[in-house]
């Protein structure tokens, strides 16, 4: 089938895009002169995502529903999304960062649908019965939305964890240098002052002891101490920024799985007859729910900021691909089908 043909075409293309965006937006950070790898990684991640908008159009065309029945099309939905949010979030803070964590997650979750996925899993069916419902789209593609605006958020505190770990060991260097400096600083001064000077030497010494010399040992002190209050203040405006960004991209997430959530237990009701049926999926889904109201809870409510919610929602983030994924291993359950249970 040609149209197949096309979606191969598309998707492997796709993994080799999203690998040279994430290759360049990390070269970006380590190189912050040279701007041209940012420009690059812009346009492959946007001939990317095009990429993944035509695979999904042409399978919608050609089957007749949204393409989220199965895991592989799901996976790259929620690719999808992932691309997008960070091109829009990055043209509105204008800051590499969004790339170089979003990036990586795309090209995990495109590899694993693409080298890890069975064949026959990649391909395309008819809808079972309970899937054969409005309710696909709007259930399925809010529970993806959400997923993607807070595995971002999540990304950005384990991003903030880990950062505060490397500023505080560069905290404690700067610290002994500073003691360092400071040690030089008095032995040269006691070395001057009490060294037995030649007559030859005199002119020398006087010239260190001198009130000049002495400002010039001071200068120095405070060009140090300037130095480093500058880069401790960039570097926890940097944290500052991490934790804000965090906060609204969940903010923005919650409302969507607390959405999604209900919009499945409706239809639930419609197709089981049953709001809620403890099942795998369902019992996880409601485990990030309350997980996610806890952070916001204590970032809201609370008014607590910095490492504990930063914990807390990288505790999350696991718990989002447990939910989305890890249940899928299972092969039990109401939402099996289409997934790792298929036979």
């Amino acid at each position: 089938m040609l149209s197949e043909n096309y979606c191969n075409l598309l998707n492997n293309s796709l993994f080799i895009l999203v690998f040279i965006s994430t290759a360049l937006y990390w070269f970006r950070l380590s190189f912050k002169s040279i701007t041209i790898f940012n420009t690059i990684g812009k346009i492959t991640s946007r001939f990317a995502t095009l990429s993944i908008f035509l695979f999904l159009l042409i399978r919608w065309i050609d089957y007749g529903y949204f393409p989220l029945s199965n895991l592989y099309e799901s996976l790259l939905f929620l690719s999808f999304i992932l691309l997008f949010l960070y091109q829009f979030l990055e043209s509105k803070a204008q800051s590499p960062i969004f790339g170089g964590i979003v990036l990586p997650l795309v090209l995990l979750i495109s590899g694993f649908s693409e080298l890890t996925l069975p064949l026959e899993m990649q391909k395309a069916s008819a809808l079972v019965p309970a899937l054969q419902s409005n309710w696909l789209m709007m259930h399925v593609s809010l529970m993806m939305l959400s997923y993607a605006i807070l595995l971002i958020g999540s990304a950005f505190s384990i991003v903030y964890l880990v950062t505060s770990i490397v500023f505080l060991y560069n905290l404690e260097s700067v610290e002994k240098r500073y003691f360092d400096y400071q040690e030089f600083m008095r032995g040269l001064i006691n070395f001057t002052r009490g060294m037995n000077l030649t007559r030859e030497d005199y002119q020398t010494r006087s010239s260190i002891q001198s009130p000049s010399a002495c400002c010039q040992i001071i200068s120095l002190n405070n060009i140090f101490l300037e130095q480093e209050a500058l880069a401790q203040s960039a570097r926890t405006n940097f944290l500052s920024q991490l934790d804000k960004w965090s906060s609204r991209t969940i903010s923005l997430g919650f409302p969507f799985l607390t959405i999604g959530i209900i919009a499945g237990a409706v239809w639930a009701n419609e197709a089981w007859g049953s709001y809620w049926s403890w099942d795998p999926k369902e019992t996880w889904a409601l485990i990030t729910w309350l997980i996610f109201a806890a952070y916001l809870h204590l970032r809201l409510i609370v008014g607590v900021t910095g490492k504990g919610p930063a914990c807390l929602a990288s505790l999350a983030f696991f718990v989002v691909w447990i939910c989305y994924l890890g249940v899928n291993f299972l092969g039990q359950g109401l939402h099996s089908y289409g997934w790792f249970a298929y036979n």
